[in-house]
């Protein structure tokens, strides 16, 4: 028996896309991995060099939010295996929660300073957030680029077999991370040069920081919705552009607003009365005063000059130096023009140089009518000459030269600490100036306060004999409250205002007498300085002596306690 055939009607085959080679994958990816990675290091950086600024100790900094992210990134690899399943909805997540924390991190850090006075925590918490968002980044990669087919043609093939390798083959696997790796650590590199040489100055660390955040979430969003989109749902797409889409707005909207949030911000900090405020290429600086008031300069949040009563630090400074010859002075530091408008004071002295790091500072004191009044217009003075560059540098070469000796050397820096200037308070900066200095020649450093840390004056003072001089510690008491030339701002953020009782100085000569502390024969007029005083000051300082202390060299810092 035949049975009839049955002709069944033709099926629709659907013929799935093919599948994407590898290669076309791996080099997207990568570049963003790249960009991502740049972006990473800036919002590293950031806090960093803000952090620096706003609490002071920058070596501390450095480490608080280095061994912090570092810790963090772990801890996002290990969440990241929670995400693996939604690997491409997951890194479109993290990229925009990494772009709206990274990029409004100095904003908020800063917002905290300003009218909480409290930002140690804040700093711990951003550098938290930032590492777990960063170590999630390369798992969820790393999981997206392993699900790719690799090409048939042309593949890597393995070392061990020779076969092409397929995914999940180890040698693949290895392969891949190498990629991604080199990818993370170039990118790194940019970005850590991007940050000094390029964001810094052009765009300054508020808004620095709130674009980088604005190509971060571009760069995490094209990839996911670009290579990756097969691997959304409707809901995960919806989900990563509009989350992307808030934080560009969000980013965007403080953009905007940067400068009038950085003037509510500065008149929080330094009060109603700004006249000035610059950025240079080093730091901040603020003039504050009223038309009929002496001004007060902030460098960097901190208050380096008080017009009120300057006069008495300054002449505690220079004046005890000046007893013995001065026709050759040079001053270390002293941007505002104010020692130097004590130096020449003095009819004999022929020639004073002014090596100051930030030209920024000298011009403002040059231009500026208020505090150019201030210091008497001593950098109109043909006998002063301003060198800008970075002491210790420069004293190194200058001691070679004969011309290059001088009768007082007068430091006029802030208080010692774990900062930038530590150098130029180390035993091997006090040996260069000692061949600066001519026979029977003087150095006076400003130490910090006596009485509130004598740690790391007598630090100073043990560090000056260990380079050969013989010295005379002294300290005038301190004036108005809030000029603390002190290198950190510990007592701001610990929600406390406690100012130093004094102005610490140690008068040094080369070889085993101690200098005579009085005041030259010329000596000009003084409003607060007497030689009856002078007494009273060395045996003020004398009360606080700390004895035994190793000397600060530049591979051993001590001024950390």
């Amino acid at each position: 028996m035949i049975e009839p055939t049955v002709t069944l009607p033709p099926t629709r085959v659907r013929r799935r896309p093919p599948p994407r080679p590898r290669d076309t994958v791996r080099w997207p990816v990568l570049a963003v991995v790249f960009v991502c990675a740049a972006c990473g290091l800036v919002y590293e950086l950031e806090l960093v060099a803000l952090a620096s600024y706003l609490i002071g100790d920058s070596v501390t900094q450095a480490s608080v939010v280095l061994s912090v992210m570092v810790f963090a990134m772990g801890l996002g690899s290990l969440l990241a295996k929670r995400l693996r399943c939604r690997a491409a909805v997951g890194f479109g997540l993290v990229e925009g929660a990494l772009a709206l924390i990274g990029g409004t991190s100095a904003l908020v850090l800063y917002a905290c300073f300003a009218w909480f006075g409290e930002s140690r925590w804040v700093l711990v918490a951003f550098s938290l957030a930032i590492g777990v968002l960063i170590g999630a980044e390369i798992p969820l990669l790393m999981s997206l680029i392993q699900r790719v087919p690799e090409r048939s043609v042309g593949t890597r093939r393995s070392p061990r077999t020779g076969r092409p390798a397929r995914p999940g083959d180890s040698e693949d696997a290895a392969g891949t991370v190498a990629d991604l790796f080199a990818a993370d650590y170039v990118g790194a590199l940019v970005g850590g040069l991007a940050f000094p040489f390029l964001l810094l100055p052009w765009l300054g660390q508020l808004t620095g920081a709130l674009v980088t955040g604005a190509v971060n979430a571009v760069a995490g969003a094209a990839l996911v919705l670009w290579l990756f989109r097969r691997d959304l749902t409707a809901r995960g797409r919806a989900l990563v552009v509009g989350v992307n889409l808030a934080v560009l707005g969000v980013l965007a909207t403080a953009t905007v607003l940067v400068d009038d949030f950085e003037e509510a911000a500065r008149r929080a900090v330094y009060g109603e009365r700004v006249r000035v405020a610059v950025h240079t290429e080093l730091q901040e600086v603020v003039v504050t005063g009223g038309p009929e008031d002496p001004p007060d300069l902030y460098l960097d949040g901190r208050l380096r000059v008080s017009g009120a009563d300057e006069y008495r630090y300054h002449e505690a400074l220079v004046h005890p130096a000046m007893n013995g010859p001065h026709a050759r002075v040079l001053i270390v530091g002293g941007g505002d023009g104010l020692a130097a408008r004590e130096v020449l004071r003095y009819p004999g002295v022929r020639a004073v140089t002014v090596v100051e790091l930030d030209p920024g500072v000298v011009r403002l004191a040059r231009t500026d009518p208020a505090l150019a009044a201030l210091n008497g217009h001593a950098f109109r003075d043909p006998r002063v000459r301003v060198v800008h560059a970075d002491a210790f540098h420069w004293l190194r070469g200058a001691v070679d030269r004969v011309q290059e000796r001088y009768d007082v050397v007068i430091s006029d820096l802030p208080d010692p600490g774990i900062t930038p200037s530590t150098k130029l308070y180390a035993q091997e900066f006090y040996g260069l100036a000692a061949r600066a200095l001519a026979d029977g020649g003087r150095l006076v450093v400003h130490a910090g306060p006596a009485t509130d840390r004598p740690h790391t004056y007598w630090t100073a003072d043990a560090t000056l004999r260990a380079a050969g001089y013989a010295t005379r510690p002294y300290s005038t008491e301190g004036g108005t409250p809030g000029f603390a030339a002190g290198p950190d701002r510990a007592d701001r953020d610990s929600g406390t205002r406690h100012e130093p009782d004094d102005w610490g100085f140690l008068l040094a000569v080369r070889g085993a007498r101690p200098p005579v502390l009085g005041l030259a024969a010329d000596a000009p007029p003084l409003r607060s300085l007497a030689p009856r005083d002078l007494a009273a000051a060395a045996h003020r300082a004398e009360r606080t002596r700390i004895t035994g202390l190793p000397p600060s060299t530049l591979v051993h810092p001590r001024y950390g306690h």
